[in-house]
């Protein structure tokens, strides 16, 4: 039985929820965020998350960047759910379990869930997905929603850009994912064309100028308070370890 994190939808979008990308800043900062996810968030069954829309489940849909290149992905036939199957992606993300869970404040009543995202993130990104050498940078980006449709109504995304600093990532599980890094400027004329693009990448391709240009006032607004490295080293047994049940 799978166990995903959840915040529920009022706590996130008090007044109304927006589609499409809401950009970190003065009407909903990622601070806010941060203290809805620590004192709002927790863990339920997977079942009766994706019945529910009264929650949200976050997911850290992360963009891997190298410079003026994105990393463009196409899961295949091997491997993930079969509405993803073929599909073009520009984030790599997953639902947030336990094992992310690595810490908590305080102590018996008061203690308080950690955020478990970043550990979500390193588990995805590092060691599920892909295998990224060299020092990367972690930045927050703003959230990602879509309620038009069954699947899009009980998620939320995190969205996020990892830039490696002169390293390279490269595909870990090959006969269930495809990917290569491109031009990102020219994605948006390829959504254009028709390109099979999974929803949340196509509502995110046309902003990418926004997000990922040097000149880009998106990307540096949130950046001096959420970006970090990330550590690649750190191991699933490790997270496993420490995380709380």
């Amino acid at each position: 039985m799978e166990f995903v994190f959840v915040v529920p939808r009022t706590a996130i979008f008090p007044e109304f929820a927006p589609h499409g990308l809401s950009a970190f800043g003065e009407e909903f900062s990622r601070e806010r965020f941060q203290r809805c996810v620590e004192e709002e968030g927790f863990f339920v069954e997977r079942e009766y998350a994706e019945r529910t829309p009264t929650l949200k489940q976050i997911i850290p849909y992360t963009l891997v960047t190298r410079g003026e290149e994105i990393l463009l992905l196409q899961r295949t036939k091997g491997g993930g759910e079969a509405r993803l199957h073929n599909k073009l992606s520009i984030g790599v993300g997953g639902h947030v379990n336990p094992v992310d869970a690595i810490g908590a404040d305080g102590e018996g009543a008061k203690a308080r869930l950690l955020d478990p995202l970043p550990a979500a993130t390193r588990r995805e990104v590092m060691e599920e997905e892909l295998i990224v050498e060299g020092e990367t940078r972690l930045t927050s980006i703003g959230l990602l929603n879509d309620d038009s449709n069954a699947v899009g109504a009980v998620h939320v995304g995190l969205v996020q850009t990892l830039e490696l600093l002169g390293g390279d990532a490269r595909i870990r599980e090959v006969d269930q994912l495809r990917g290569d890094f491109v031009p990102w400027r020219e994605l948006p004329q390829q959504l254009a064309g028709g390109a099979n693009f999974e929803t949340w990448s196509s509502l995110l391709v046309p902003h990418l100028d926004q997000l990922l240009s040097p000149s880009t006032s998106v990307a540096d607004g949130v950046r001096e308070a959420a970006e970090g490295n990330v550590p690649a080293a750190m191991s699933r047994e490790k997270a496993a370890s420490t995380a709380q049940p």
